[in-house]
């Protein structure tokens, strides 16, 4: 099963509706949290994800609304009895900071640090890319290997059918018939994680392909010399990413505190998108994973 739900969406101060930052993603057998903000472990309650479900915690970089959560997160966990590994990635530079929020957590879980530096795979179907924000910053995408689309008409004009099809796609060749005669290439479901940042080629790469894209928009694009000068993006910018990537679904996230109405937002980001759908995030939205990004 893959899901996203939405812990949190606020950007450097939450709301009376917004919490700060966290999102956690069931992918298959994994749970990946990414950025903790403060008050994510109430809000792990309130939408019904059980600490005991996470096996990664993702941080794109050490600013606080990203990251105070972690000591709660993982001392949950402790108290739930958590007995599996768990994997912290984090960028190297705040490895200080890293490892005071974990010194203030209760001791006894299993956790694993994996400070990164450079662009690259971190675990076996996640890679990550640099963005551009005022410290050392981290994206995140997450990708399933591809894999092959039987075609129905191709497989009955070979005669194949049943246990056969298995064989099939198992050995690669049954017979006179190859895999690749009654199949099509499918490739693997991907998911892209944007925090803060300014429109860089890390982002880019992060969004290529992309059947749920996560981004940032903190700022209106009536804003966009804040969003220069902070480094951040603005909602038409978020949309730029999903048009060029052509990515399925765009989730808007990390509103800054001075907009009441984010449909505002949505909108604006709905006119640089090209065909991806348009979401505005809300505190505890639970959304499934597209079957397939748009072509």
């Amino acid at each position: 099963m893959r899901e996203l739900v939405i812990l949190g969406t606020a950007s450097q101060v939450p709301t009376r509706s917004r919490n700060h930052n966290g999102y956690f993603l069931r992918w298959e057998r994994e749970g990946i949290l990414f950025d903790p903000g403060e008050g994510t472990q109430r809000q792990m309650i309130h939408a019904g994800v059980s600490a005991s479900r996470i096996t990664r915690i993702c941080l794109t970089h050490v600013h606080g609304d990203h990251c105070f959560g972690l000591p709660g997160v993982l001392s949950r966990m402790v108290l739930d009895g958590v007995e599996h590994p768990v994997h912290l990635h984090y960028p190297v530079s705040g490895e200080e900071v890293v490892r005071s929020l974990v010194s203030l957590a209760t001791p006894g879980l299993d956790l694993h640090l994996h400070p990164h530096g450079v662009e690259g795979p971190i675990a076996a179907g996640i890679e990550v890319q640099p963005l551009r924000h005022r410290i050392e910053a981290y994206g995140y995408r997450v990708t399933e290997p591809d894999g092959r689309s039987f075609l129905p008409d191709r497989l009955a004009a070979a005669g194949i059918g049943g246990p056969d099809v298995g064989r099939l796609q198992r050995e690669g060749r049954l017979g006179d018939v190859r895999l690749e005669d009654v199949s099509v290439h499918r490739p693997g479901r991907r998911f892209a994680f944007i925090m803060d940042t300014a429109l860089c080629d890390g982002a880019f790469v992060l969004a290529d392909g992309a059947d749920l894209l996560v981004t940032e928009s903190t700022f209106s694009d009536d804003d966009a010399a804040l969003a220069d000068q902070y480094l951040h993006l603005t909602a038409g910018q978020a949309g730029s990413l999903a048009r060029a990537g052509r990515a399925g679904t765009l989730v808007l996230t990390h509103f800054s505190s001075r907009y009441d109405d984010v449909g505002e937002l949505a909108a604006q980001a709905r006119l640089s998108a090209g065909r991806a759908t348009v979401v505005a995030a809300s505190d505890l939205d639970r959304l499934p994973f597209p079957r397939r990004a748009r072509g």
